[in-house]
């Protein structure tokens, strides 16, 4: 079986995320790369100056900013993915619920089947949020509803997940039809139409800004100045000493309570048949990898950490949308290599097709976030969307 080819702009994108990602990385390019990283560069001014005034028409008033009369807390980020969004996300949802509130999280439901462009820009007709989850259901897979909702709403019973672009539409439905009083904003740092409560972002430790550029030279969405918005910050993939990144983060936003964590795993599930596995279980195995996520380092490192020999390694780009054959590819290849399992990520395993029968063990990792510092400010936050007395 020979493997099914990434197209072109697939190819592009990876190899553009590698030079862009970290400090340096562009070093020693050949003539044309440098031209193509010079032209990034000039996009990438033009993409701060559309950036800085659509903020100016925020501030101003020019463009209106919805509130819902609930509690609305945003949860996102300055740069282009990687922070680890979906498990603080869970977290937070999975808190509140427990406090008692009807939580519904707002998803624009990345890179999931639309009609075409052309179909939406001249259609008359106002649609429906997707609910992908009512809190007490899956309505919805991940090819319909996008990767991140359906994972969220598989997680999570007891809260909503709803996926729209417009997301003061997708709140408003959240209160009328679902009841909800709380809402979660996936993704909600730069999506200013709806009026956010709680300015909740992430900031990956390991790499905080990328190469400091916009987007596309760089990761940002947006200046890192910006931090100053945010009410608590959220530093992701703390293994290590993290003053560095706290010092530049306190050049932006002096008063933001900070709470430290790392994405811990719990538990290996086979992805076809459910089956559980302790984590134990990789010490000493020999193990492949298959992965379509933003950085998929941190999860192969996570293997070998766990005592994994880890042989051979398929990336594609985030969000990829598998193709059986290539999902065969990698399972005879494991096979062929005498691995004990191919192993996948969460976010990968729900865009996987059903196969009825597996030439070796087919895996994904669950993961979770452990907060190591800052537990008590997590606490007083989750007490103030409460409306707690002890978190006045």
């Amino acid at each position: 079986m020979r493997k099914a080819k990434q197209n072109g702009i697939e190819r592009l994108e990876k190899y553009l995320v590698k030079v862009i990602l970290e400090k340096g990385a562009d070093l020693n390019q050949s003539g044309g790369m440098r031209v193509l990283l010079a032209f990034l560069k000039f996009l990438s001014f033009i993409f701060a100056g559309v950036v800085a005034v659509r903020y100016f028409f925020y501030r101003t008033g020019i463009l209106r900013r919805y509130p819902l009369g609930i509690q609305v807390i945003s949860i996102g980020n300055v740069t282009a993915g990687g922070t680890g969004k979906t498990p603080v996300t869970e977290i937070f949802a999975r808190t509140l619920a427990k406090e008692g509130r009807k939580v519904a999280i707002l998803s624009r439901g990345y890179r999931r089947k639309e009609a075409p462009w052309w179909q939406r820009m001249f259609t008359q007709v106002i649609e429906q949020p997707l609910v992908v989850s009512d809190g007490k259901r899956v309505l919805l897979d991940s090819s319909v509803g996008g990767d991140e909702p359906y994972m969220l709403a598989s997680n999570l019973p007891g809260v909503a997940v709803i996926v729209d672009r417009d997301r003061v539409k997708a709140g408003r439905y959240a209160i009328k039809r679902l009841g909800c009083d709380t809402i979660i904003l996936d993704d909600g740092f730069q999506y200013q139409r709806l009026k956010h409560s709680i300015e909740v972002v992430l900031v990956d430790s390991t790499n905080p800004f990328g190469n400091g550029n916009m987007l596309p030279r760089g990761i940002l969405r947006e200046p890192a100045r910006h931090l100053k918005r945010a009410d608590i910050i959220f530093l992701t993939k703390c293994n290590s000493d993290t003053s560095e990144v706290t010092r530049e983060i306190r050049r932006y936003n002096t008063t933001a309570e900070i709470v430290e964590c790392r994405h811990a795993p719990r538990l290996l599930r086979d992805v076809w048949s459910r089956e559980e596995l302790p984590l134990d279980w990789l010490r000493g195995k020999t193990v492949c990898t298959l992965s379509g996520i933003a950085s998929p380092k941190g999860f192969e490192n996570s293997l070998r950490a766990m005592g994994a020999k880890v042989v051979w390694c398929e990336r594609y780009a985030d969000h990829h949308r598998y193709d059986p054959s290539e999902i065969l590819y990698a399972l005879n290849r494991t096979s062929d290599m005498g691995a004990d399992a191919l192993v996948t990520t969460e976010k990968d395993a729900v865009r996987f097709p059903r196969f009825e029968t597996s030439p070796v063990k087919c895996l994904y990792l669950r993961i979770a976030i452990d907060i190591i510092k800052g537990r008590e400010d997590f606490a007083h936050l989750v007490g103030r969307i409460c409306f707690k007395e002890n978190a006045k």
